[in-house]
């Protein structure tokens, strides 16, 4: 079987579009709705209000190939399947068809399609626990299609279970579909997921229960379907490829590789330079901050390799001012860096802490100039020394590197609003070239990001609390309206992510009267009124990255 990216990714969408879905555009890179992670992770998380019951738009079917970033997985980068930047193909039912018909879509799909053989083909089913039933249904399905039941594997929650992303959320039970790669010898008649020779290509979620607040697991009002299938890795699988880098995927960025490099060196290089790219083409830039700091991570990795190599070929893969001013920053530190590190002996994680802070070298160059030299130097070690003095480590984000829906708890509501009206109280204190440049919302708690070079002042921080608690004391109502991108534009709503929406979109007004206080392209969730929100205070206003500012502020 024989297929490019580019076939698949038109093949999957023609398909369900077919099928009554609407094709929807790639979300950006940094989640608008969702606070729970760094990045968008899964194709499903740009729906979360949707998933969640809000009407969508463009309705019940949807369809896209959503660009996503991973970081959870960095160190495995460079071997058979790890990508930190990926695409997600998926297919959405907001309380529409169920279990029976995506199931029989998905085997339309691989079967029809793209021909895939029906004997190199099984499947896994969740086998039932004290939370929910066996999930006989879905073998049942699959076996009257055709599927042997010595093909059909029940698996535990561990393995076929999703959810819910916190302590309370939709949930259920999955189906995973695996594809036979071994093309020297036939696949066994009984399938065993344990396996390497079986590889998981399509997953289906049948989100059919709610985990309440009492951890029980209960039936949802809205069932809907999830379902996720990686681009890179599908191509890899189809066209008996033994790892996602030998694909049309990465054939041209290879060629701008020295050759000469050893191959996991240059894997981490392709990988890394499609995610730099992506994360700053969706506005991200290098800081010592979260999803700066990830960026930043990223480059200075591949930067040290292009150092170590002598050679110039960054610059070919990456043509970004953004990251030009970077490498040349780094590089200064980079030399000195490393003839300090020639002079130690047996790096532990406090010598290589001082190398990080003194000079940038990353963990993973510090074990790669010289294994024996740092056989003692361990990562956990390493990354609690950063978390103890610079709060950056992974360890200490771990948790905003899972995909999974937001908090879309009533606290998390009221933030998500507040953010709205701090950004009319900047536009209107600072100037209309004041825009959001991402924020992050949690029940405790909201963090807000825009455009802007200077420190406020403590009068501008004043002017701006006292007019959003201005507009919650007078109590104005918050109104939404389904129309087009195009008429959006028209009457002045603002969006963050202008290009990335769909045809059509929910736009949120607050409105006193003819005036208008703010008017945002978002999909919420909001509160109805803005007297519910409390008072408002702002904690913190502090540099998040080059030319951009961060408040943080609390709803008392």
């Amino acid at each position: 079987m024989k297929i490019t990216s580019a076939e698949l990714r038109e093949k999957y969408l023609k398909f369900f579009e077919k099928k009554g879905h609407k094709i929807i555009p790639s979300a950006s890179l940094v989640p608008e709705n969702d606070p729970t992670v760094l990045f968008t992770t899964a194709g499903m998380q740009p729906l979360v209000p949707y998933l969640l019951g809000q009407k969508h738009p463009d309705g019940t079917r949807l369809t896209s190939c959503q660009k996503c970033i991973r970081t959870g997985d960095i160190d495995d980068v460079g071997d058979d399947t790890h990508c930190t930047y990926f695409e997600m193909l998926g297919n959405w039912s907001l309380g529409d068809y169920g279990k029976k018909e995506a199931i029989e879509f998905s085997f339309e799909f691989l079967m029809k399609e793209l021909g895939v053989p029906l004997e190199r083909f099984a499947v896994t089913c969740f086998e039932g626990d004290a939370d929910a039933p066996r999930d006989t249904e879905a073998a049942e399905i699959w076996q009257n299609l055709g599927i042997k039941k010595e093909r059909i594997a029940f698996l535990p929650k561990e393995d076929n279970w999703w959810g819910p992303a916190g302590k309370t959320g939709p949930c259920g039970p999955d189906s995973e579909m695996f594809y036979w790669k071994n093309n020297s010898e036939p696949a066994p008649e009984v399938f065993d997921p344990k396996n390497k020779n079986w590889v998981e290509i399509w997953n289906d979620v049948f989100m059919i229960y709610v985990k309440n607040e009492e951890s029980k697991i209960v039936d949802a009002v809205q069932k809907n379907i999830d379902t996720g299938m990686g681009l890179e890795r599908a191509v890899a699988v189809l066209n008996g490829k033994d790892n996602v880098y030998d694909t049309d995927i990465f054939e041209e960025i290879f060629k701008k590789i020295p050759a000469e490099l050893e191959q996991k060196q240059k894997r981490i290089i392709a990988d890394h330079s499609r995610a730099i790219n992506a994360l700053i083409a969706d506005g991200v830039e290098p800081s010592n901050k979260e999803r700066g700091y990830v960026l930043r991570r990223l480059m200075r990795r591949i930067i040290a390799y292009e150092f170590l190599s002598k050679k110039e070929f960054l610059k070919d893969l990456i043509v970004s001012a953004v990251f030009a001013e970077e490498r040349s920053k780094f590089l200064k530190t980079l030399e000195n860096g490393i003839a300090e590190y020639n002079k130690l002996e047996d790096i532990d994680a406090e010598k290589a802490f001082y190398l990080y802070q003194s000079f940038g070298l990353p963990f993973d160059i510090l074990k790669e100039l010289n294994p024996e030299k740092t056989k003692n130097l361990g990562r956990e070690e390493f990354e609690e020394l950063l978390k103890r003095h610079q709060e950056l480590s992974r360890t200490a984000s771990a948790g905003m590197f899972k995909g999974g829906l937001a908090d879309a708890g009533e606290q998390a509501t009221k933030y998500h609003t507040a953010t709205h009206l701090l950004l009319a109280a900047l536009r209107k204190i600072l100037g209309p070239e004041v825009y959001q440049r991402g924020s992050n919302i949690t029940a405790e708690r909201m963090r807000f990001d825009f455009n802007w070079s200077e420190k406020l002042s403590t009068a501008q921080i004043h002017d701006a609390e006292n007019f959003v608690n201005d507009i919650i004391n007078i109590d104005l109502p918050v109104s939404f309206e389904e129309m087009s991108l195009d008429q959006a534009k028209e009457i002045g709503a603002m969006g963050v992510f202008e290009d990335k929406y769909g045809e059509r979109v929910k736009v949120y007004t607050i409105a006193d009267g003819d005036n208008i206080i703010s008017r945002e392209i978002c999909g919420g969730p909001h509160v109805e009124h803005t007297g519910v929100l409390g008072h408002f205070k702002i904690q913190k206003e502090e540099s998040s990255s080059a030319g951009v500012r961060r408040i943080k502020a609390i709803l008392e």
